[in-house]
């Protein structure tokens, strides 16, 4: 995958626009680790976060359902239904879990994450 560096972040190909379904998700593997792409079309938005609920250590939250709360954008891990800010990774209805963000360029048609 190409790279480019900006700004001190790393910018990564993860995939093509079409990769990741409207109002949905999908991972890509960027540098050895799994990170969830979400294309939130109601709000013209994509977001990255962690792949990894840090609840139960699974890889599934590219697999949550994302929606708003309070206009803030979220998702909700499938397993255990705890939901994480889409913009900060902060859990929203429990303080002691959070995942990491990462910045997402749409460029030309590609999906671009930065490290």
């Amino acid at each position: 995958m190409e790279t480019k560096t900006q700004n001190a972040v790393t910018w990564h190909i993860a995939c093509h626009i079409n990769d990741i379904p409207e109002d949905g998700g999908g991972c890509a593997l960027i540098d050895g680790k799994q990170i969830a792409i979400f294309n939130f079309a109601r709000r013209g938005e994509w977001y990255a976060t962690d792949n990894q609920c840090p609840h139960r250590q699974q890889m599934a939250v590219s697999r949550g359902m994302i929606g708003s709360h309070e206009g803030e954008p979220k998702v909700a891990c499938p397993f255990h239904k705890k939901t994480f800010s889409l913009q900060s990774g902060q859990c929203l209805n429990d303080d002691s879990y959070k995942i990491n963000t990462f910045p997402v360029m749409v460029k030309e048609n590609l999906v671009y994450i930065g490290i």
